[in-house]
Formats: structure tokens, C-alpha cells, sequence
């Protein structure tokens, strides 16, 4: 998957004006989550909890929201659903990573795993897929429900298949990219075109607002990217250095590894494929990779998708809905500059 063309000069932006807009909307999300969140097995609603309250603007569901305002939708309902049933595969994803990656921080907070057990946070996972799925059913809208169940088998795919090519320094730029446009893009498209769909959009503006999300989400996952390498844990909800430390090989790491390639073999070497990735490891990563470009090459690769995502809102009319999603777009990579 080939990136757009990238811009010189990142305006920068934030989700404020949406989450302003949304909030009325976001009122009956939350409602629905809570709700749908609950069950007679006390460890379900715990951990569920947990997760879902730790913060973040819930910006999956903020889409779908959007997406059905910017078009005009006003009987929101089924909008509404499919952004609960939105939050409710990504969050079941996040607990099923965290213990694929072993990770200790989700959100800021102590990762599920770590408190209630593996094997809990995997079923709770569960548990939240299939509630997404009775959200989506309640619509009778099949169309939208086929977007959402065809984007949780394109994020497993994707998932499986950065299993397979973890800690490998052979992977390429282009199937690093197909990784990430399926565990992270995908949702976020599914997200807006499920949002459309839900109010009966017009075909015109449920393509292009598709597109947005799936260039949104690649502009927010290669920003995340960079931030592994040039953030702090607050701006995070993660240590800095955890892609490293697991051994992920991003797109970061990848550009560093190509422009130090016979000089600095052996270090990338010794880090991922022998698992020498200790502070000091990190520490002289994170130097070849500010040093070489590599991160502000990532950050223009993601500035270059923002700028895509800005193109596609071209095609639904001009509102503060489309000026927040504009914004939106921006914050993606402006947090991470």
C-alpha cells in the first residue's frame, strides 16, 4: 500500500470541536456501552470497566457519530449503536493484544491481564465482540452490520499476520503497511462508513467517508509510530519504548535500519532477533532513528495520509462537522510532532 504524497509544512489541529460537537450523541454511546457492558459474572463488568473507562476520547465511535452528522443524519439511533458496537471491538482487541504483547500499561492504567489474568481478559474480549454483535443486529441493517463483521476478521487477519512476521528484519515497508491498515485503518473506516450507513447516506458520501477513516487511521497508527520513539507515557497511555522492547519492527525502525544498513547491522541485529532490548538498547535506537531522519520521515508519512483524510471530506458538504473532522485529521499527527 503506497502512501500519498507527502506535504512540507503539518497544520496542527486537535479533537476538541468534535468531542463539543459529538457530546450530546456521546451521552447516548456511553449510555449504551455501560449498559451492554453488564452481566451476572461480576469479573465481566470489572475488567470490562477497567478498560473502557481508562480515558481516551473514544475516537472510533466519535467517527461513526460524525460521519452520520456531517451527512445530515438527525434519526440517530442506529447510529448510536454502531458506535457502541465500535468501541466494543476495539476495546476487546485491546485486551486480546495486551496479552499477545505482554504489555503492562493500557490507557495509563495496569493492563487487564495483569490484574484479573490472561485467560479472563482474552474471555472478556469475548464477551465485548459478541455484544457488538447484538448492537448491530438490533439495527436490521445488514449492510453496516457486514462493514463491522467484515473489519473484525480483517483486524484478526491482520493481527496473525504481524504475529508471523514479529521480530523480523526482513519485513518490508509495504507489508508493514497492509499490517497496520488492518489492525488499526480498519476500524477506523468501518467506524465512519457503518456511521453513514446508519442514517442512509448517500453512496457518494459513504465512500468518501471510508476513505477518511482508512487515512485517519494510518495517519494515527505511523504517528503512534513515532511517539514510541519521541513521547513520554502520558501521551502514550503506554511506557515509551514498548514497540521496541516487544521487538516490533515499525516503520520507524524500518527507515533507520535502511539508512544505517552495513554500518549498524549487527546492533539491529543483537536487538530483535536476539532480544538484547534493554534501556541502554532503546536509548541508542531511539538515537539512530532521530539521527537518521527516520522519525521525522515517519511523522511526513503520516502527514501525507492526514492529508488524504482531509481530501476525502470534499465530498460531503461544508459544516463544523467537516471542520472537526478536518481537525481531527491534523491532531493525528500534530500530537506526535
Amino acid at each position: 500500500m503506497a502512501a500519498p504524497r507527502a506535504g512540507t509544512a503539518r497544520p496542527s489541529g486537535d479533537a476538541e470541536a468534535l468531542v463539543r460537537l459529538a457530546r450530546p450523541d456521546m451521552v447516548e454511546v456511553d449510555r449504551l456501552i455501560l449498559e451492554r457492558m453488564q452481566s451476572t459474572v461480576p469479573v465481566i463488568p470489572l475488567l470490562a470497566e477497567h478498560i473502557v473507562s481508562a480515558g481516551g476520547k473514544r475516537l472510533r465511535p466519535l467517527i461513526a457519530v460524525a460521519a452520520a452528522r456531517v451527512v445530515g443524519g438527525e434519526r440517530l439511533a442506529d447510529a448510536h449503536r454502531f458506535a457502541a458496537a465500535v468501541e466494543f471491538i476495539h476495546t476487546a482487541t485491546l485486551l486480546h493484544d495486551d496479552v499477545v504483547d505482554s504489555s503492562e500499561l493500557r490507557r495509563g492504567k495496569v493492563a487487564a491481564h495483569l490484574i484479573w489474568g490472561a485467560p479472563s481478559s482474552v474471555l472478556v474480549g469475548d464477551f465485548l465482540f459478541a455484544r457488538a454483535f447484538e448492537l448491530m443486529v438490533e439495527t436490521g441493517q445488514m449492510r453496516a452490520l457486514g462493514v463491522l463483521a467484515h473489519a473484525s476478521s480483517v483486524i484478526a487477519q491482520g493481527e496473525v499476520l504481524q504475529l508471523t512476521r514479529a521480530h523480523d528484519l526482513k519485513l518490508d515497508e509495504e507489508t508493514y503497511l497492509r499490517i497496520i491498515a488492518a489492525k488499526t485503518a480498519e476500524l477506523f473506516a468501518a467506524a465512519a462508513e457503518a456511521g453513514a450507513l446508519g442514517v442512509e447516506a448517500p453512496e457518494g458520501a459513504v465512500a468518501a467517508l471510508r476513505s477518511y477513516g482508512l487515512n485517519l487511521g494510518l495517519a494515527f497508527q505511523l504517528a503512534d509510530d513515532a511517539l514510541d520513539y519521541g513521547g513520554a507515557s502520558e501521551t502514550l497511555g503506554k511506557n515509551a519504548g514498548d514497540d521496541f522492547r516487544e521487538g516490533k519492527v515499525t516503520l520507524p525502525l524500518l527507515i533507520a535500519m535502511a539508512r544505517t544498513a552495513g554500518r549498524e547491522d549487527a546492533f539491529w541485529r543483537a536487538a530483535i532477533d536476539d532480544g538484547k532490548r534493554g534501556d541502554e538498547e532503546f536509548r541508542r535506537a531511539r538515537e539512530l532513528i532521530i539521527g537518521t531522519g527516520a522519525l521525522s520521515a515517519t511523522l511526513d508519512r503520516a502527514g501525507a495520509y492526514a492529508d488524504a483524510a482531509k481530501a476525502a471530506l470534499r465530498a460531503v458538504p461544508a459544516s463544523p462537522w467537516r471542520a472537526a473532522l478536518a481537525d481531527l485529521a491534523d491532531f493525528a499527527v500534530s500530537r506526535a510532532a
